[in-house]
């Protein structure tokens, strides 16, 4: 995370000057130590971390993919007053185990069109939905498997 935070500082400065090095090895060593203090931040979780982009990088993939999928599911609700549009709210118990995995579930879910996450703890989910086949809560929906793998 440090030499993130100095390639960063580098890259904003626009110019590399010995004054603008040192000011940003300073800054970044002093925000690298709040960041183990309040939240105990480590470089093996770094190490973690860039080992699980792989990983990321194509669930991001997926979430697109799958954000395409629910705004062309909603096009006949938008164009078409026929069509029937059944609101619900699903409460479901996704099985995950970390609160970051919980909290990639709940955006993912809300960013996708058609659905938004009104509640989210360790008790559950609550999901509103324009329709029931706008949200799949089954264990092997393509949102939890991925999430499960980034939580391993």
């Amino acid at each position: 995370m440090y030499l993130l935070l100095y390639v960063f500082w580098i890259i904003l400065n626009g110019k590399l000057t010995a004054e603008i090095c040192i000011i940003g090895a300073v800054l970044v060593a002093l925000i690298a130590l709040l960041m183990k203090a309040l939240f105990g931040h480590t470089p093996a979780r770094d190490l973690r971390l860039l080992k699980k982009a792989p990983l990321f990088f194509v669930y991001v993939l997926i979430l697109i993919r799958e954000i395409v999928k629910a705004s062309l599911g909603m096009i006949p609700f938008i164009f078409h007053t026929k069509e029937n549009v059944q609101p619900v709210l699903v409460t479901f118990q996704p099985g995950l185990k970390t609160r970051l995995g919980r909290f990639i579930l709940a955006n993912s879910i809300t960013l996708t069109p058609g659905t938004i996450t009104v509640e989210a703890d360790e008790n559950g989910f609550t999901v509103h939905c324009l329709n029931r086949r706008a949200l799949d809560v089954s264990p092997e929906s393509v949102f939890l498997r991925w999430i499960r793998r980034l939580e391993a």
